[in-house]
């Protein structure tokens, strides 16, 4: 069955009483989350969704997303999920663009949805906890085939308005069991997230991946650091999943666990963004989890490559690609490169999204033959491992210079009084753009930028030093954690950032 819906009916028929969802206080078993997706493709059929029906989904992390998300993609329907957080002006694009003809909501913030669903003429249900019947009926799943749309995934629009990734039932199915074969899920596992479930990583890499083999999941919301590190003690739960900034959270959040108080935990999945060397090496000190990231993005179904924990771990790398996938490096001419050098990350597999929805020329350029180019630029080995180098869009050219951010990031994070950094480009009259370090201290800790770039001075290129240094409380972020850079204000930066004098004498 190539329907995503169908892990949900396979485990209810094989383990109908394994915790398939946990959400505070409430859980489901496979059986009973069977019944709660059927009553919900109920009232949705009731409320005129059919097949191909785009419907857009403005629902938090919680038990509510997962029953009427699956009943939509049980339906045949496509489920177009977006960040609660949206405009009204937001949601009106997703609206406009996919063509919804039916919305969901969540009672604690359906203002804009509401004012989204009634200037646009079509219908809403407004969710709230418990409101999703359960139902026994025999309901079965639409008959789709693997290239059939589940899913659309609007993109961040770091360029123009955001658009919006066809991720079809093959490519959910595909990425789940990808996932499940690298990090060996079984049906014994547990995963716990706090990620939101409308974006790729947590609906497809943790909701999947968990439910190939039938693991469990415990959901929190809102995300906090002690409180998940509770729950994973408190649940016995083998794994979590989040992005580098939670794991930086919970690295530094005051709590009395240990590593004994965790004895189950044995993996921390990370993804969304680069981890920092230094955050991984001292969460597994502190809790004893194997800390694994993976690459992927949001046109790949959110998977692209892992570090397994049967292969030796290189440093920085993000690993081999998943099963059914191929990795390649790109020039700029659309040559293949060799192992070791440095070009454009391109994937090649099941999990590649179909399109851009009703935007042929924007899939057409980022197609490379049957090869998706991701706009990052990476470099491999002979092995197969890769290594991200940076954003192609992040690159920073300062003087004839290419500078990767990631890089001097990095750096940075081995500072023992900084908690966050990013490290940009900003307008420079002369040499064309200047790197920015933008720093949040730790708690408690003050920083000196002269102390902090002699430092740097003596750790990486004197051309790959930043010459500005801005202090700031907490960096931007997006729903995931993922410090947003293109939040930064540039222009600011560039005028009101400090200059420390150097202490040596650059190149340049």
């Amino acid at each position: 069955m190539t329907n995503g819906a169908s892990l949900i009916w396979t485990w209810a028929d094989r383990t109908p009483d394994a915790i398939a969802v946990r959400d505070g206080e409430r859980s489901w078993t496979f059986a009973q989350l069977r019944a709660g997706v059927r009553g919900a493709i109920e009232e949705l059929t009731e409320r005129g969704v059919r097949p191909g029906d785009r419907v857009l989904m403005v629902v938090p992390t919680c038990a509510e997303f997962v029953l009427t998300y699956h009943a939509l993609l049980a339906i045949g329907a496509t489920a177009v999920t977006v960040n609660p957080l949206c405009t009204q002006r937001e949601l009106t694009h997703f609206v406009d663009d996919a063509g919804c003809t039916f919305a969901i909501g969540w009672h604690e913030d359906d203002g804009p949805v509401a004012g989204t669903a009634s200037a646009a003429g079509i219908a809403l249900w407004v969710l709230e906890p418990g409101c999703v019947r359960s139902s026994d009926e025999g309901i079965g799943l639409a008959d789709v085939t693997a290239d059939d749309a589940a899913v659309l995934l609007y993109t961040s629009g770091t360029t123009g308005a955001p658009k919006g990734a066809v991720l079809t039932h093959g490519n959910l199915l595909s990425c789940g069991a990808a996932y499940a074969e690298a990090l060996e899920v079984t049906g014994e596992d547990h995963m716990g997230t706090a990620l939101p479930l409308f974006h790729v990583f947590g609906q497809a890499s943790v909701m999947f991946t968990t439910f190939t083999f039938g693991g469990g999941m415990t959901l929190q919301r809102p995300f906090d650091p002690a409180g998940l590190l509770q729950l994973a003690a408190d649940q016995e739960l083998t794994s979590l999943a989040g992005v580098p900034t939670m794991w930086n959270a919970m690295l530094h959040a005051e709590t009395d666990l240990t590593a004994e108080d965790l004895s189950h935990l044995r993996l921390a999945c990370s993804g969304g963004a680069a981890l920092p060397l230094e955050v991984g090496k001292a969460f597994q000190e502190r809790f004893g989890a194997v800390v694994l990231d993976g690459y992927g993005l949001s046109e790949t179904t959110g998977a692209a490559t892992v570090n397994r924990a049967i292969h030796p771990r290189k440093e920085m790398s993000v690993g081999r690609a998943v099963d059914g996938c191929a990795l390649a490096i790109f020039d700029e001419h659309g040559s293949q490169l060799p192992p070791g050098e440095v070009g454009e990350v391109a994937i090649r597999g099941p999990v590649v999204m179909r399109e851009y929805w009703n935007k042929p020329e924007a899939t057409a350029a980022v197609r490379h033959g049957d090869w998706f180019l991701t706009g990052d630029i990476g470099r491999m080995d002979d092995d197969g491992d890769l290594w991200i180098v940076d954003r192609k869009k992040d690159l920073v050219i300062r003087g004839g210079y290419n500078v990767y951010p990631r890089e001097v990031e990095e750096v940075l994070y081995g500072h023992p009084d900084i908690l966050e950094a990013a490290v940009i480009g900003v307008p420079d009259e002369r040499l064309g753009e200047e790197i920015a370090a933008v720093i949040t201290p730790q708690p408690g800790r003050s920083i000196d930028p002269t102390e902090l770039r002699i430092w740097l001075e003596e750790r990486v290129a004197a051309y790959k030093v930043p010459r500005i240094y801005q202090l700031v409380e907490a960096l931007p972020k997006g729903a995931t954690g993922k410090i947003l850079k293109r939040a930064i204000d540039r222009g600011d930066i560039a005028t009101t950032g400090e200059r420390p004098a150097r202490a040596t004498t650059p190149t340049t």
